[in-house]
């Protein structure tokens, strides 16, 4: 890896910032020096072009209802889709919200009823299972399948079973799946597609990770063809790719009109109307001067896989790496060492010192496993693993 223009190596003190990765642990029931890699935010200054943009809208000191719909930020967002993910938007295709998380509580909302069927993938994102059951919506689950080499595949034939014995009204997609770091092939997406155009199963696609792809690209779901464009909702948002989370903004697009209309009045019926104007300015700064930044954030993130592959290797093989293609976001296998989850959970927490996701929040499938979030100065991954190696082989 070439010199950097970034310092990804600088460790940043976050605690003390109202920041729930590192101020929350001993409300949340761990040791107040425990070591955080568990919510996936970055431990990676943003790039000083947003941080400058930011500060200059907070200098104006008037902080007003925000305008939705500027024609500077749409072009923001259309130059990042069609450069990154070659992917062309029109402007009114997209619908601006808080978040990905609301975005799919207002798919379920606008396009089932209580009682109505849900597919998801798991293990997965442990809100795509919050949100169906908080909306008494029914949790189907085509389970991925781990494979000898270490990867996880799509099994299509329970998929279309599942579709059919529950009557399935939304599949929630998760690609770049998190937490086991998959990237669907285009082959494989236009399949799920077909299932469920077939069907009659809305596609709502998660794609937060889309700008995490280590070896090829990310393909956009709408992106496959007019008919699975005009049966989706692509939800994205900069808070991930630039580590702007706490501001809140993500961009919703839905090309087929009566689906964008009847989300639009989802969201409306909830009392929610303009974003947060710091997290807009943060966002169009991010895709119109965070190219470069971004680059070598993918850079700097392939040498953390790199050091965690060799330490596994060298120092600690009782445990499997399920290398990520996508996200910055690591799973591993601690099914060898034959713990139950609560010993698993005090060797992690209590002699390891560390505070990871547990697989079992994922669902299905995650039991024995822990997700590790690996946006962090690599000094920190060493310690981390340190720690753990430390914690397996002498307790």
């Amino acid at each position: 890896m070439g010199k950097s223009e970034y310092d990804f190596d600088k460790v940043i003190d976050r605690k003390n910032t109202n920041c729930l990765k590192y101020d929350s642990a001993v409300k949340r029931g761990k040791p107040a020096d425990i070591l955080p890699l568990w919510v996936a935010d970055m431990d990676f200054e943003v790039p000083k072009e947003v941080k400058q943009a930011v500060i200059k809208r907070a200098e104006h000191g008037i902080f007003g209802y925000s305008e939705d719909g500027t024609d500077s930020y749409f072009e923001a967002v259309r130059d990042w889709m069609k450069e990154k993910h070659d992917w062309e938007i029109e402007g009114k295709w997209l619908v601006k919200t808080p978040g990905v998380v609301y975005a799919l509580a207002m798919a379920i909302r606008a396009f089932s009823e209580k009682g109505d069927a849900i597919l998801v993938q798991q293990p997965v994102y442990y809100p795509f299972s919050e949100v169906i059951e908080d909306n008494d919506r029914k949790l189907v689950n085509n389970p991925l399948v781990l494979d000898e080499s270490g990867k996880y595949q799509i099994d299509f034939e329970d998929f279309e079973t599942k579709i059919k014995e529950n009557d399935v009204k939304i599949f929630f997609l998760c690609n770049p799946q998190n937490p086991t770091g998959r990237v669907f092939s285009k082959e494989e997406l236009e399949r799920l597609g077909e299932i469920c155009l077939q069907h009659q199963v809305l596609v709502v696609s998660d794609e937060i990770h889309q700008d995490f792809v280590y070896h090829g690209k990310h393909t956009v779901f709408a992106n496959l063809g007019d008919t699975f464009r005009d049966n989706s909702i692509i939800c994205t948002a900069p808070s991930k790719t630039f580590n702007i989370a706490g501001l809140q903004v993500s961009n919703i697009f839905i090309a087929n009109p009566k689906l964008r209309t009847k989300f639009r009045k989802e969201i409306a019926a909830t009392g929610y109307s303009q974003l947060n104007v710091l997290g807009l300015t943060a966002c169009e700064a991010s895709y119109r001067y965070g190219s470069r930044w971004h680059e070598e954030l993918l850079d700097y993130l392939k040498g953390n896989i790199e050091f965690i592959r060799n330490f596994i290797k060298e120092r600690l093989p009782e445990i499997r790496f399920i290398e990520p293609e996508g996200t910055y976001l690591a799973w591993f296998d601690f099914r060898s060492l034959s713990l139950t989850e609560r010993e698993r959970e005090d060797m992690i927490v209590n002699k390891a010192g560390l505070w990871l996701d547990r697989g079992e929040m994922f669902g299905a499938g995650g039991e024995g496993f822990e997700r590790i979030n690996i946006a962090c100065p690599q000094s920190i991954l060493n310690q981390a693993f340190v720690q753990l190696e430390e914690a397996i082989h002498n307790g």
